[in-house]
C-alpha cells in the first residue's frame, strides 16, 4: 500500500511539474491524481497491449494520465471559482 502511495506521489509530482498553472489540492490531490493516472494508463496499456507491467513506458504513460486528470481537475475548479 505504501508503495502505491509513493509511486502515485512521484507520478503526481512529475505531472504537476509539467503542467502549467496553480492547481489547489496539495499533496493529497497530487497523490490521488498520480494514482488515478497510473491506474488509467496501466489499464489502457494492457487493453491495447502497448507495454507490460514494470516497463518505463508505463511510467511515462502514467505521467501523461495524471496530467490529463490534473487538466480536467483544473477545468472543474476554475469553473467553480
Amino acid at each position: 500500500m505504501l508503495y502505491v502511495l509513493f509511486i502515485g506521489l512521484l507520478i503526481g509530482i512529475v505531472a504537476k511539474f509539467f503542467m502549467p498553472g496553480n492547481a489547489p489540492g496539495g499533496i493529497i490531490m497530487t497523490i490521488l491524481l498520480g494514482i488515478g493516472g497510473a491506474m488509467f494508463a496501466n489499464w489502457i496499456g494492457e487493453v491495447f497491449g502497448l507495454y507490460a507491467n514494470g516497463e518505463v513506458a508505463g511510467f511515462i504513460a502514467a505521467v501523461f494520465g495524471a496530467m490529463a486528470l490534473l487538466a480536467i481537475y483544473q477545468m472543474f475548479i476554475n469553473k467553480k471559482a
